[in-house]
């Protein structure tokens, strides 16, 4: 957990952003915010770690580079697949938003990436999805996801392979964290790109402190987590272009800046 208040000048004037990235992710966005003039509080809500059967989970990523096409759904999963072997394919390679492809493009991969949204349904979207019969195709990927992507491409006739190069887990909050959250001002912000980390903090932290947290303005990725956000009771709730730090930074100023 971080807490930093050197600077308050900037689009972000000393609103404190709560960045709820994995653990150990959400370094660079607490950079982001600062340069903003912002005050970054890093309560992570989710924990990744590696698949529990790293043979197996070796075996199925070589097996799956032989597949025509490749669908990364997160950066994470570009770090723990080439932690387990070296990508090295000919497939065609789609990585789910940008910040996937830029993980995928340090490996020498220049990835397909959707330009409407940079979500599941934006992946379906790509014309080369559209008609897969006959096609091999690999989801490179954690267990325990949403499922549409799994869905859809066999219901256009791929034949389709999941590869589980890692998992997603609750995270373990401290007082200082519970502490930070029940501390935080009515003009702070916090950002989601995960419906899944939402829950988990809002399971993880006491009733004081979720309701604290719930009190604060929402950013998120898409409609999606914003119907979530909603429903856990965030009553102000704003979506951000994608999940990209610079479109959910972007809201937070526009937020910050509102009278």
């Amino acid at each position: 957990m971080s807490v930093q208040s050197e600077q308050h000048g900037g689009p972000l004037g000393g609103c404190t952003i709560v960045i709820t990235r994995p653990v150990g992710t959400g370094t660079a966005l607490a950079r982001q915010v600062r340069a903003l003039g912002g005050i970054p509080l890093l309560l992570p809500g989710l924990s990744l770690r590696a698949a529990p059967d790293p043979e197996t989970a070796r075996t199925q990523w070589r097996q799956a580079q032989r597949d025509d096409v490749l669908i990364f759904t997160s950066p994470a999963a570009v770090r723990y697949a080439v932690a387990l072997a070296p990508l090295v394919t000919r497939a065609s390679v789609i990585a789910v938003g940008q910040g996937t492809a830029r993980a995928l493009h340090r490996h020498g991969i220049d990835a397909q990436v959707p330009a409407a949204r940079q979500d599941s349904e934006g992946v379906l979207e790509l014309p080369s999805l559209q008609q897969l019969h006959g096609r091999h195709v690999a989801l490179i990927t954690a267990p325990d996801g949403r499922g549409l992507l799994q869905e859809q491409l066999a219901a256009r006739g791929a034949s389709l392979r999941e590869v589980h190069v890692y998992r997603r887990t609750a995270p373990r909050l401290d007082r200082r964290h519970i502490d930070a959250v029940l501390h935080l001002p009515d003009t702070a912000c916090v950002l989601f790109s995960s419906a899944e980390a939402m829950q988990h903090l809002l399971a993880l932290l006491p009733p004081s402190a979720q309701q604290r947290l719930c009190g604060i303005t929402a950013i998120v990725s898409s409609e999606r987590i914003a119907e979530s956000a909603r429903l856990s009771g965030f009553s102000r709730v704003y979506v951000a272009a994608s999940a990209a730090s610079a479109d959910l930074l972007a809201s937070a100023c526009a937020v910050s800046m509102r009278p």
